[in-house]
């Protein structure tokens, strides 16, 4: 099964009731979790929820503990299928996309933003910046990093042409059921899983099909994560690989 970090919703000194915008945040990388959780702990009218390393365990999260902004990291998020579903489940969350310099295009940022993306920001942006962006993104529903402003500023034609070309998206629940494939159950135990039934398992298992253009269930998962709807989780590290 893939490997997630458990999303524990964590309060500053007074608990989790105090009020605030609320935080979530998905990065596979633990000490970038450990920088922005500490960050926002020390920073007045944020409240941190919690952090996950897969987009499953975004989900889970989202839909649990629905918070205010939910910031990703685009290297989980390759194809904005993550982003598209959040939104998709809930219209009142603000998605932030932390951009890694291999996502620096014009393509990757419009079709973040058509996926219903309502901010952008390097992923090397100082914190001062990164407050900013939080709460513009919240506020306003529209962020775009001045570093990126020049991608966003592409010929509407072009942005359009990268819309079109989108494969298009899976709901929420397929996503689910792609994910079970993928850790190898049958429609029977992702039936039970789901609480739905097994008719209603196919029904989704051939949308799947039919959106990924897939030949069969194994074909489904191996195009998944070939395109970035799945995210192969990273390895865990054993105690002897380094301090």
């Amino acid at each position: 099964m893939p490997r997630s970090t458990t999303p524990r919703p964590v309060g500053g000194p007074g608990g989790n009731e105090v009020a605030g915008l609320s935080l979530a945040l998905v990065d596979g990388v633990p000490m970038f979790r450990e920088g922005l959780s500490a960050l926002v702990l020390r920073t007045k009218g944020l409240r941190w929820l919690g952090a996950t390393d897969t987009p499953q365990g975004a989900l889970q999260f989202a839909e649990r503990y629905r918070p205010d902004v939910v910031l990703i990291d685009s290297g989980l998020d390759p194809r904005q299928h993550l982003s598209h579903t959040l939104s998709g489940a809930n219209p009142d969350l603000a998605i932030l996309i932390l951009v890694r310099d291999g996502h620096r295009t014009t393509q990757y940022v419009a079709t973040a933003i058509a996926a219903g993306v309502h901010g952008v920001i390097l992923r090397s942006a100082e914190p001062p910046q990164l407050l900013e962006a939080i709460s513009a993104t919240h506020r306003d529903r529209r962020y775009v990093d001045p570093a990126l402003a020049a991608t966003v500023a592409a010929p509407r034609a072009r942005l359009a042409q990268v819309g079109e070309t989108e494969q298009q998206p899976l709901s929420r629940r397929e996503f689910q059921v792609l994910q079970l494939i993928a850790d190898g159950l049958e429609n029977q135990a992702i039936a039970k899983i789901l609480y739905v039934s097994v008719e209603t398992v196919r029904t989704h298992v051939k949308s799947i099909l039919r959106k990924l253009s897939a030949r069969d269930r194994t074909h489904a998962v191996a195009v998944a994560f070939k395109i970035g709807v799945l995210i192969a989780p990273p390895p865990r590290r054993s105690p002897d690989d380094g301090t």
